[in-house]
């Protein structure tokens, strides 16, 4: 993979991040909370478009394409790991992990990415309740990963698509069950309601702020909460 500067990984993580409450992120939000001109972040926009990175248009902001996804996707989940660790592990404060985890992220490798979430017993959010998204690696489960756990990262490989958690599908969308965060309780609890790896599992309905989701799965429709869905992740293209 193309090694990106830091800069282009906080702002694909920054558009990652707003992109989670909202479809765009507008160059208004994305310069309010970088704390960069509008300008500059204008010029950086169309770089990044430019590159294959976002689909940006003025006045309505930048999508991430999904090339830019899974970029943002995996700088974001090294960040949550590590305000997980500087506040379980360390005892840091609150106020303070968030700055201390940028510093960090973009040069925590791979390996040591995959040994935090093991030792942090595979966390499913960050200290603000913030979902933490699923690894890259070509795992199933937690309990594959933890198997392998003296293996590294080049002989596991990495998964060729994006996988999305149950609450960031859309409404309708459809795909298959790829990989379950969590140990054998989890995968348990999951199973008694029918959904296993490699199920078709469709979209019915995302009940508004922390209400359940509703999804059909081998004909029956499932009603799970957040802390639950979030650990199921879909292959939406299959």
């Amino acid at each position: 993979m193309k090694h990106l500067s830091e800069n282009i990984e906080e702002y694909l993580e920054t558009i990652y991040r707003l992109s989670e409450s909202s479809k765009n992120a507008s160059t208004t939000k994305i310069s309010k909370e970088m704390g960069i001109a509008p300008a500059s972040v204008t010029q950086m926009l169309k770089k990044l478009d430019s590159e294959g990175y976002v689909k940006y248009s003025p006045y309505r902001g930048a999508v991430l394409t999904e090339k830019g996804y899974r970029i943002a996707r995996r700088i974001t989940r090294k960040h949550r790991l590590l305000e997980r660790f500087l506040h379980d592990v360390l005892g840091i404060r609150r106020d303070r992990i968030h700055r201390q985890a940028c510093e960090m992220e973009h040069s925590l490798s791979d390996d040591a990415e995959r040994a935090l979430c093991q030792l942090l017993n595979m966390p499913g959010e960050c200290p603000d309740a913030n979902p933490i998204p699923a690894c890259d690696f070509k795992f199933q489960t937690c309990g594959e990963c933890i198997e392998l756990k003296d293996a590294d990262v080049e002989e596991i490989g990495c998964r060729e698509g994006n996988l999305k958690s149950l609450t960031e599908m859309d409404e309708k969308q459809a795909g298959r069950v790829s990989f379950i965060r969590g140990d054998y309780r989890v995968l348990r609890r999951l199973m008694d309601m029918g959904i296993t790896l490699g199920a078709p599992i469709r979209m019915i309905k995302r009940a508004p702020l922390s209400g359940p989701i509703e999804v059909e799965v081998r004909g029956s429709r499932v009603a799970l909460g957040r802390d639950i869905a979030d650990n199921v992740f879909i292959d939406t293209e299959s």
